[in-house]
């Protein structure tokens, strides 16, 4: 196939799972979509090759905007999507970050093993279920003054260690140290704060959830092996983002852009694409209030880490550093990030916006920790509860085809509205249990049905694509063991 079709939109093929919208009319620049046919055929059910070709009419956007095989329709600009924008003459777009800031993941590392765990499974889940609030609105396990919020929004895990909640290793093995630099408090809204204060340490609704995994496959053994990685271990992986906080401040940004900066918005094809000129004074405001919820979601996700190795303390009577349970990596799916990437041969710093996107950065980067730089950073990419996660590797071709970036989940097929009428959650939580020995806790039966396995894109062929195009390689796959869902 050399074309392809959708919704009045030609999609021309560059390469195999290479697809570009070539520049035309109001677009700047190209926009490309990585995926197979059959994913593409996904892609494009919804409005997301739109909301892609939209994305191209952002200022200061260069070489193509990307949108990952784990794609979706989203808030103005598709999940999935990557668009890497000239600092100096661009723009920052808050809808091209959307509402979670910094929602991300976080695998943790064991040396208990399946065969440990088996049995206990039941006592485990219901144990992290009443140890981690999750939920719409939930409290957190810190809930303490304006005073512990600015402290976390300016200085991320520095904070958690400080307060006991993390080590020296939990902040060297997160994606920039878990601290922003360019964070500003005073940037952040008092209802954002208010709304922070209360959640440090939660899990949130929809598909934020805490699952403990065992190592199924090892596809790359050296590189395993510098993860710390082994066939039959269990790991425990962690996905929730800024909560209430990230939320508002990305309310906030929209609605003073539109105040602000009507005559750019009224140039854009949509107005959930609301930008800030780069280096203007609601830019910079933008950029400290994005980096300062960047750290709260550190802290948040590490707080729920603490809340972990406490719960299987008591579940296995040993401490934690027994069981060495270490952080393996933790990863941002929505940020923009200032980066120095290569353009047309000279090196250019851009505002790297990834909207349910994965940094992927290979070996040899300064940006990956000394103790993964030799391999690359690890990634992690999360499957349904039903079919498993991957741990992958930045790689080479990441920097040239994607702003180094890859895909951050399997993405979904159906909304939620849809999963509900479809799946009902008591029997999705039975068939797991009975057929998989998946054991499911979560708020409500809803929950439940709107994370279904079915209401997810196949993993396997999303990572397949990844793997293809050398922007992320497998190194290992894990499966569910216990989950809990907000």
């Amino acid at each position: 196939m050399r074309t392809y079709e959708a919704n009045g939109i030609t999609l021309e093929r560059v390469r195999e799972n290479v697809w570009e919208i070539p520049k035309e009319g109001a677009m700047r620049v190209p926009a490309r979509v990585l995926a197979s046919e059959a994913l593409l055929d996904e892609i494009s059910d919804d409005k997301t090759l739109q909301q892609l070709q939209n994305v191209t009419q952002l200022p200061g956007i260069v070489k193509h905007a990307v949108c990952m095989p784990d794609g979706h329709q989203g808030y103005g600009v598709p999940v999935g999507g990557v668009a890497g924008i000239d600092a100096e003459t661009g723009c920052l777009s808050p809808g091209a970050v959307g509402y979670d800031i910094n929602c991300g993941v976080r695998m943790m590392t064991t040396n208990v093993t399946y065969n440990d765990l088996r049995g206990n499974e039941e006592e485990l889940v219901e144990a992290l279920f009443a140890a981690i609030p999750c939920g719409l609105g939930s409290g957190g396990v810190v809930e303490r003054d304006q005073a512990t919020v600015d402290a976390i929004l300016a200085s991320g895990i520095e904070w958690a260690i400080d307060a006991g909640y993390a080590v020296e290793g939990d902040r060297t093995h997160c994606e920039d140290e878990g601290k922003r630099p360019d964070a500003d408090p005073d940037a952040v809204s008092q209802r954002a704060k208010n709304r922070g204060k209360t959640q440090i340490g939660s899990l949130g609704s929809g598909n934020h959830f805490l699952e403990v995994q065992r190592v199924t496959d090892i596809f790359d053994s050296a590189t395993a092996d510098a993860y710390g990685l082994e066939e039959g271990q269990i790991v425990v992986l962690i996905h929730t983002g800024s909560r209430g906080l990230g939320h508002q401040i990305c309310s906030d940004y929209l609605d003073e852009i539109e105040r602000r900066h009507s005559d750019l918005l009224g140039r854009l094809p949509d107005k959930a694409l609301a930008a800030a000129p780069a280096r203007s004074d609601l830019a910079a405001s933008y950029y400290g209030a994005m980096c300062a919820a960047i750290n709260f979601a550190w802290v948040n996700r590490q707080v729920v880490m603490h809340q972990t190795r406490t719960v299987f303390e008591q579940v296995f009577d040993r401490s934690w550093e027994a069981m060495e349970m270490e952080l393996l990596y933790d990863v941002a799916h929505n940020s923009a990030k200032a980066e120095v990437h290569e353009i047309d041969s000279e090196e250019r710093e851009l505002y790297v916006h990834r909207k349910g996107a994965t940094r992927a950065f290979p070996a040899g980067r300064d940006e990956v920790p000394d103790t993964y730089r030799a391999v690359g950073q690890p990634v992690i990419i999360p499957g349904s509860m039903g079919s498993g996660s991957y741990v992958l590797r930045g790689g080479a071709a990441s920097m040239t085809e994607t702003f180094g970036s890859t895909a951050h989940g399997a993405g979904r097929l159906m909304s939620r509205t849809q999963a509900k009428q479809t799946f009902w959650g008591g029997d999705v939580k039975k068939e797991l249990q009975n057929q998989q020995h998946i054991y499911v806790k979560a708020d409500s039966g809803a929950t439940i049905a709107e994370e279904a396995p079915g209401v997810y894109k196949d993993i396997d062929s999303v990572v397949a694509v990844s793997d293809a195009l050398d922007i992320g390689d497998p190194v290992a796959r894990t499966f569910p063991v216990c989950n809990v869902k907000g």
